[in-house]
């Protein structure tokens, strides 16, 4: 989904490769634009000073090449780049770089790119990545109004059924998933397991200019290595053996929508390399065919692990998650939701009680102090859980801390194994292999939850069950 700008946009191309930089001024001009070319950083540099003199001639956009003349290193482009940001920080650059050098375009984010095209590029691409660029410098220099934010000024704005909370730490969520909804922009949802990133994901999508398209689920922690092409690009009848008919994939089943990747931090890395190139070339292929599709999807993803943890453990690409990051929004959790944990409650216990019936419809006034006072370690969803099993359990008309703390008592306990044998009756290296046993059948033989648990990245996981001879 390429959608015209209204505004007439000035962009700066600079670009060496003359055939590549009048291609990309033709497409601009072509889309109602205005496109100045310059070769090299100095006379970009000078450009873009003589325009920036008169406010409504300054340039909206800059599209600009890695490397100039014959050097290769990106050095110049970094150079370029810093200076821009450095003299002018509020205007865009996107970087373009060929698919070999995306360590070059990472450091470009770094140092304040809006985003990197790869060579051979798409006119979609390019149009993709100019929509997408100024959607997030608009939302940036917004004024955010986080002073006045009121819950219903931002019901009066954006459909945010089923998001529950009035806190301020939370409505400054909700101002900025309005804001950037409207962009095409790829969004990372953070925060701890049952804070709702689901909920807003699904916001996000009633919000977008995509919500008469689908929104596509999926559930990356669930669908194992080996059935991840297939499951998210679909495969043709024949392309392998159980492969008895063609099959749609998730890229595919989201065209013209959204696609939401959950647990994005438990994608194995040979995917990640396969998810990272739609991302980029906004192309696919399904397993057994060589017809290209193109991917019109907004992705969002959502993960409660940090991303740069693993990305310094080896566990997750660089690259894929600046491709991911261009906005990021994190949910606090709910032990820092103040008033929202009586709020939410209350909101449960209503609904609860009508779905199944039952004459609990009110906590009595010793509750909402007990509640405040707990830790929530599962967050909203644990809330949930306490007071719908509070709800079914109770007799009165009322529920009081007996009855919720009942409720709680009723959590799974964690299984706990002791590792604290007599001396002498076992080794290091046999309580090391006991300790791998005990967390791969916690986790079901999942390699990245497992080494999570155990505090060390997957390729020393590996190393380790290598050494015992053990296989998840």
């Amino acid at each position: 989904m390429v959608r015209q700008l209204s505004k007439r946009l000035k962009i700066l191309i600079v670009d060496d490769d003359e055939a590549v930089a009048s291609s990309l001024a033709l497409l601009f001009r072509q889309s109602g634009h205005s496109a100045h070319i310059e070769a090299d950083p100095e006379a970009a540099l000078r450009t873009i000073a003589e325009t920036g003199k008169d406010p409504v001639d300054t340039f909206d956009l800059v599209f600009q090449d890695m490397n100039f003349s014959r050097k290769t290193t990106g050095e110049e482009g970094l150079s370029l780049l810093s200076e821009i940001k450095d003299r002018y920080p509020s205007l865009p650059v996107v970087l373009i770089t060929a698919w070999g050098s995306i360590e070059l375009a990472v450091k470009g984010m770094k140092a304040g790119a809006a985003d990197f095209l790869t060579k051979p590029w798409t006119h979609e691409r390019v149009l993709h990545a100019m929509n997408t660029t100024l959607g997030i410098a608009r939302v940036l220099t917004t004024p955010t109004g986080s002073k006045t934010l009121t819950r219903d000024k931002l019901d009066a704005q954006y459909d945010f059924n089923g998001l529950i909370g009035k806190d301020a730490a939370f409505l400054s969520v909700l101002d900025v998933v309005g804001r950037v909804s409207r962009t095409e922009a790829p969004i990372l949802i953070t925060g701890e397991s049952g804070t709702g990133k689901e909920l807003i994901a699904e916001a996000i999508w009633r919000n977008s200019e995509r919500k008469s398209g689908p929104l596509v689920k999926v559930n990356l922690g669930g669908i194992p290595g080996t059935l991840f092409e297939s499951e998210m690009f679909g495969h043709v009848r024949g392309a392998f053996t159980d492969a008895k008919k063609d099959r749609a994939g998730r890229f595919e089943s989201a065209a013209s929508g959204t696609i939401f990747l959950d647990e994005i931090g438990d994608l194995e890395l040979s995917s990640q390399v396969k998810l990272l190139r739609v991302l980029q070339d906004r192309t696919f292929e399904k397993v057994g065919s060589s017809v290209t599709q193109t991917a019109n999807v907004r992705v969002i993803s959502a993960t409660n692990r940090s991303l740069p943890d693993l990305i310094e453990e080896g566990g997750f690409r660089e690259d894929l998650f600046y491709r991911l990051n261009l906005i990021s929004v994190h949910l606090p959790p709910l032990r820092e939701r103040g008033d929202d944990i009586q709020l939410l409650a209350r909101h449960f216990l209503e609904k609860l009680a009508k779905r199944y019936n039952r004459h609990a419809a009110h906590f009595d006034s010793s509750v909402p102090s007990w509640l405040s006072m707990q830790s929530w370690p599962g967050n909203v969803r644990q809330l949930r859980q306490v007071v719908e099993r509070a709800v079914l359990l109770a007799h009165g008309e009322q529920l009081g801390i007996g009855d919720l703390q009942q409720a709680m008592d009723m959590q799974p306990a964690e299984k706990k194994r002791s590792f604290d044998p007599p001396v002498g009756e076992m080794t290091l290296d046999q309580l090391e292999k006991e300790m791998i046993s005990a967390a791969l059948a916690r986790y079901s033989g999942h390699i990245t939850k497992t080494a999570a648990a155990l505090g060390i990245s997957r390729a020393a996981l590996y190393r380790k069950l290598e050494k015992h001879g053990m296989t998840p």
